[in-house]
């Protein structure tokens, strides 16, 4: 069930609603932000702190790393109240975003506008997004910065990619919280009948 008023899981995201909102996204900021959280599934709190060595090797060349890191301090803790260090895999086309960007001077990727010494706001990530997917005409569906972590690990399960796999690109520790954001659609439970 979609979320409704902020409440329920958040809905996911298709292709072509990822290209609705791309189409308002002007700022080269936001749509790097937005691809990094489409292809790496973080959550948005550690995607804020991302430091321009995190993503690249030479940012004077925007030479970008065949890994993005989260680092452990940036990330959420799980129910012990460790975290770890998470590496995700570049995708091409998140690569080729990467090497289009101008990255800023600052240690942070995505720096404050007031204060360029430390990282943008949750809110104000939160306030873009939410505008564009309004401007694609989609506000009413329940999509919200959870979707595009929703979507990568749905997207994947559907393709067929193994739990430990999932896991290991998640950085999930539990079988059962992983499975929370894996939305399974009618036609998969018919599909699967059918091979008996």
């Amino acid at each position: 069930m979609p979320k409704n008023s902020r409440h329920g899981q958040s809905e996911i995201l298709t292709d072509s609603d990822y290209a609705r909102i791309f189409k308002h996204l002007n700022n080269p900021t936001h749509r790097l932000f937005l691809t990094i959280a489409r292809f790496t599934g973080e959550r948005w709190g550690a995607i804020l702190q991302l430091k321009v060595t995190d993503c690249y090797k030479d940012p004077s060349r925007s030479s970008a790393l065949d890994t993005i890191t989260f680092r452990a301090c940036t990330r959420k803790a799980s129910p012990d109240g460790s975290r770890e260090t998470r590496q995700v895999p570049v995708h091409p086309l998140l690569k080729s975003e990467l090497e289009n960007y101008h990255p800023p001077v600052t240690e942070w990727l995505f720096p404050s506008a007031r204060y360029p010494t430390r990282p943008v706001r949750f809110q104000s990530a939160d306030l873009w997004f939410r505008r564009a997917v309004d401007k694609a005409g989609l506000g009413r569906r329940g999509i919200s910065t959870h979707s595009t972590r929703r979507t990568l690990i749905t997207s994947l399960s559907r393709s067929g990619v193994s739990i430990p796999v999932l896991k290991k690109i998640t950085g999930h520790k539990n079988d059962r919280v992983l499975l929370r954001y894996v939305e399974v659609d009618p036609q998969q439970v018919t599909n699967a009948i059918a091979l008996l």
